[in-house]
């Protein structure tokens, strides 16, 4: 199935830029937008058949972790779709600690023996922290299952075992679908997990992403939702990731991991000529002002409060 590119919104005409300088980040959509499960809210809508974008090459992925060298990036992410569905994906994350820290973003499905023994061997020789973080978006089968699909929930949460069986602390990501109470929700993951081994567990919570499939889920983003210059002023841009990050996908440089819809978000073929400002023209650059860096490790202890 080729799922053809699409606007994702309507643009600002007249939008304030983030002016970025440099680069201390690289993404990689390694995965494309194939992934083994389709979720009610993923904000590409990623699914076994949406080959909109591909699985990067081992060369290609080696290509810009080179070029990154040379402009000063200290540190890489990989994401998709589901990164381990690539079959070259340990592989690239092997050259890829050589470097600097990398973080991989999984659900924990695919983790197979030998990806796990790979994993570990990388973990131990590379001088570089290696992290998991691991999507879960409920803490009973139920509430995970309505929104990642049936038998989710018990195929993660062994995945999840047997990393923090290994000595890795995966970072727990949830996405806010639920009402009511974080603490109540948070507190329910710490049960959980405790009960498979993983003592004080660190924990992501993110806001909601209106676009892609959540758009159809829970609605799109109003008219209200874009940035002006004035909410700009005195604002933070570090904030965001715009400011020192970009994405490198089989069919050229984003932007963003989140506005991988949209065909404004591609700023060129090689990341040496996307360090130039971007505008936030994006209904979707609304949650990250509002929430910064979603995208970042920073995680959410028990309490609610930020965390490291």
């Amino acid at each position: 199935m080729s799922h053809q590119f699409v606007q994702i919104e309507s643009l600002a005409a007249d939008a304030p830029c983030v002016h970025t300088q440099a680069l201390d980040t690289l993404w990689f959509q390694v995965a494309g937008t194939i992934c083994n499960i389709q979720c009610h809210h993923c904000f590409i809508s990623c699914a076994p058949d949406n080959d909109k974008f591909g699985f990067m090459s081992y060369e290609d992925c080696v290509e810009h972790l080179e070029a990154s060298q040379r402009l000063g990036v200290k540190e890489f992410y990989f994401t998709g779709g589901e990164p381990f569905a690539n079959p070259a994906m340990c592989d690239i994350l092997e050259h890829a600690m050589r470097l600097g820290p990398c973080t991989v973003l999984t659900n924990a499905m695919l983790l197979r023996d030998g990806v796990l023994d790979r994993l570990e061997t990388i973990a131990k020789e590379s001088a570089h922290k290696l992290e998991l973080r691991v999507s879960l978006d409920g803490y009973t089968a139920e509430m995970n299952d309505a929104i990642r699909g049936e038998g989710t929930f018990d195929k993660a949460l062994e995945g999840t075992r047997r990393l923090v069986e290994l000595g890795f602390s995966p970072i727990m990501t949830m996405t806010r679908t639920w009402c009511g109470d974080d603490d109540k929700v948070l507190a329910g993951f710490v049960e959980l997990l405790s009960a498979i081994g993983y003592a004080n567990p660190r924990l992501k919570v993110l806001p909601l992403l209106k676009i892609g499939a959540e758009a159809s889920r829970g609605g799109a983003y109003g008219e209200d939702s874009l940035i002006t210059h004035e909410m700009m002023q005195e604002y933070d841009e570090s904030r965001l990731l715009c400011k020192s990050a970009r994405l490198v996908t089989d069919r050229g440089v984003w932007v963003c991991p989140i506005l991988l819809d949209s065909t404004a978000a591609r700023m060129g073929d090689t990341i040496e000529e996307t360090i130039r400002d971007y505008p936030l023209r994006h209904r979707a650059c609304h949650t990250c002002w509002q929430h910064g860096a979603i995208c970042s490790n920073e995680t959410t202890c028990t309490g609610g409060e930020t965390c490291g």
